[in-house]
């Protein structure tokens, strides 16, 4: 799980111990709002920018909630907005879009944010080795946008969505390929079962197959159309899914 804790920046990834993976990365941090951030003519104080940048780690996974983060801040919701747009366009947060239409049901419409890179996000959380990861409350939503992000960039830049109601019923990825639906969740467990919600995304969605990822070793069916698959397969899913 190196690649997940530390993250896929090779300096991080392949540095000699934890303390110097957590040092190039809060290095690349401060690099990153102190020259690359201005080299692009965005004049925001980097502290200002910083502290926006940890409260989007906070909420990683998360509904996007700009007036809250407005108000954390002490910014208007616009001001937040901005700075979310900055940090996506220089591709450091994934902003993931709902996925809604003509159900009888109130579904969510505000879209999620993702840091893009697990290794920054746990720099920015303060976690510095990956017993601290397992112990921190974000360690679900962690290793779902690590997945997130290996999925599409398996899948190469295709649309992609989550889908989630009012009712709580959701689902982590909906991938629309050649006119059909294919959807994704993400569980950090060591045997995930099938949910209801799993079960009413498979319906309200007509989805043709939701693959279920964990980080364990083994893959089983839950359903004729849910499969439970290891990190490690992904490859395998995503080129079928390029074939269709």
């Amino acid at each position: 799980h190196r690649l997940w804790t530390r993250g896929g920046f090779p300096r991080s990834f392949l540095a000699p111990d934890e303390a110097a993976s957590v040092a190039w990365r809060e290095g690349f941090i401060r690099t990153f709002l102190e020259r690359d951030i201005p080299q692009l003519g965005i004049t925001i104080p980097s502290e200002s920018l910083r502290r926006f940048w940890t409260m989007v780690a906070h909420y990683h996974g998360q509904l996007w909630n700009g007036a809250q983060i407005g108000r954390s801040l002490g910014v208007s919701e616009t001001t937040a907005r901005r700075y979310l747009d900055i940090l996506a366009g220089s591709y450091m947060v994934r902003i993931l879009p709902p996925w809604f239409e003509d159900l009888k049901k109130r579904q969510v419409k505000a879209p999620k944010a993702y840091l893009r890179d697990s290794g920054v996000l746990h720099a920015l959380l303060g976690l510095k080795n990956p017993d601290a990861v397992h112990g921190h409350p974000k360690l679900g939503a962690s290793w779902e946008g690590f997945a997130v992000e290996h999925v599409l960039a398996l899948l190469e830049s295709r649309e992609a969505y989550f889908w989630a109601t009012h009712a709580g019923a959701e689902l982590d990825l909906l991938v629309p390929v050649g006119g059909k639906r294919f959807g994704f969740e993400f569980k950090y467990a060591d045997a995930p079962g099938r949910t209801r919600s799993m079960l009413v995304a498979l319906e309200d969605l007509s989805l043709e197959h939701l693959w279920v990822i964990y980080p364990g070793k083994e893959s089983y069916a839950i359903h004729e159309r849910i499969s439970v698959v290891p990190l490690a397969t992904l490859p395998e899913v995503t080129m079928g899914l390029s074939l269709v």
